[in-house]
């Protein structure tokens, strides 16, 4: 068996901001909950070589990885994959953007397989990515929200 989730969700802003905001790596720690840092290791144009540490879990054991993101702002897509794949036999992520007339549609698509070792199978992982994407987007939505709400200028009073 194999895992697969997508999920996506509508920002209230402009594509540019989303694609901005959410392919800066270097602040992922403060648009994320759960990431405590990012160390990027090589950029080479698009492509982007970086280390991702999480906050400790409930048990106190901190998850770190290195990950590989390659950006394709044309298209609006971009595709990832793991490094170090640690429980996973492989991760690969693609994350895409559309303009809609409500904003920004954002969909984080992941395909994965746990490895027979792994502490948890393929199914338990995939609740779990998809319970915590829907709570990550609904927090990068209000953060990227709010970002576009303080950069519109404020009407005069003779408009």
């Amino acid at each position: 068996m194999t895992g697969h989730t997508r999920n996506e969700i509508t920002i209230a802003a402009p594509v540019d901001l989303v694609w901005d905001m959410t392919n800066d790596l270097d602040d992922w720690p403060r648009l994320f909950s759960e990431y405590a840092s990012v160390e990027i290791l090589s950029r080479e144009g698009n492509r982007t070589t970086f280390r991702l540490t999480m906050h400790p879990d409930d048990n106190g054991t901190v998850w770190s990885w290195v990950s590989q993101r390659e950006t394709d702002r044309d298209a609006l897509t971009v595709r990832a994959h793991r490094v170090e794949t640690g429980p996973f036999a492989y991760m690969n992520i693609r994350w895409e953007y559309e303009k809609t007339r409500e904003g920004t549609r954002m969909v984080w698509t992941q395909d994965f397989a746990m490895k027979p070792d792994a502490p948890v199978d393929d199914e338990w992982m995939t609740d779990n990515i998809n319970r915590n994407s829907k709570i990550q987007m609904a927090l990068i939505r209000d953060r990227i929200e709010k970002a576009a709400a303080d950069d519109r200028p404020v009407p005069s009073l003779a408009d």
